[in-house]
């Protein structure tokens, strides 16, 4: 019996409650709505779902509708880049052979995003030539119209320029990643120097992705990282640098962050470092076992 696809749609919207909910009400009406996180000073929420093909096709598309509505990018700051109300919108297999029907079911919502919202519509990752979201964020909303109208970038789907208030959408398939933040009180030009030195771009771990940011709201600096491979990259390694960094430059850890979920044996893998048990993986919980 195959397992249903996961999506983790962000949404540049995390102040107003009821756009909030009314996101996930659209999304939940669909498919099976496992989690929602909402960060003040990112301005974004991170929804997590899960649902059978043409469930999860029919959520992202009354989700993104939903942002479309209620969320007008003119209007909007935060301290994570954006280009759309709906900005992402990835497909992701929870096994990793499904891959080719997240890569389908993808296509199918990118398509209709376009048909039916009117938005245009970037594909990232596998499906847009290896290009990652941060490709398109670059200089924002304007730089994105700008480079759109010198010819350097083309939509997949859709018309030729951004929505004035939602801005238009990345698409993608990708496999499972872990959205994980360290907070720190301190500058943010160390926490910016300290992302530089985590991520794959400076040097650092395979497959992590970090920005500094300030958050003011919640009175400390951040770490934000996306961590795309973390068999190669184990979270409890990125937080011992992280926190080696920060005392370094005089910073204190306040705490780390998950965004939304993560698999299981990440956290498997980490928990068997911290109670130092030689050769501790997944295979050795039992709820995991069982579920094989």
């Amino acid at each position: 019996m195959a397992l249903p696809l996961e999506s983790v749609p962000n949404f540049s919207e995390g102040r107003d409650r009821a756009t909030i909910d009314a996101i996930g009400s659209a999304l939940g009406a669909h498919a099976e709505l496992l989690d929602v996180h909402a960060d003040e000073d990112h301005n974004r929420s991170v929804f997590t779902l899960v649902g059978e093909e043409k469930a999860l096709e029919d959520a992202l598309v009354a989700g993104a509708a939903a942002a479309k509505e209620r969320i007008d990018l003119r209007r909007h700051e935060g301290a994570h880049p954006r280009i759309g109300a709906a900005d992402v919108v990835p497909v992701v297999p929870i096994d990793r052979a499904d891959l080719p029907r997240a890569r389908r079911v993808a296509r199918l919502v990118g398509k209709r995003l376009a048909a039916e919202l009117g938005l245009p519509v970037f594909f990232y990752g596998e499906l847009g030539g290896g290009n990652g979201p941060s490709f398109f964020r670059r200089g924002g909303p304007e730089e994105l119209q700008r480079r759109i109208d010198t010819g350097e970038l083309k939509p997949d789907y859709g018309p030729p320029f951004l929505d004035d208030a939602a801005g238009g959408v990345l698409v993608g398939a990708r496999r499972a990643l872990i959205a994980f933040n360290v907070n720190l009180r301190g500058d943010v030009k160390a926490a910016r120097e300290i992302a530089a030195l985590v991520r794959e771009r400076g040097g650092g771990f395979p497959g992590v992705r970090a920005l500094g940011l300030d958050l003011p709201r919640a009175g400390f600096v951040q770490v934000s990282m996306n961590v795309e491979d973390w068999e190669a990259a184990a979270l409890h390694e990125i937080v011992a640098r992280v926190e080696a960094e920060a005392a370094a430059r005089g910073l204190e850890v306040v705490g780390s962050e998950l965004v939304g979920l993560m698999p299981a044996g990440a956290a498997a893998t980490a928990a068997g470092a911290a109670l130092r048990i030689d050769g501790f993986d997944a295979s050795r919980v039992l709820e995991l076992r069982l579920l094989r």
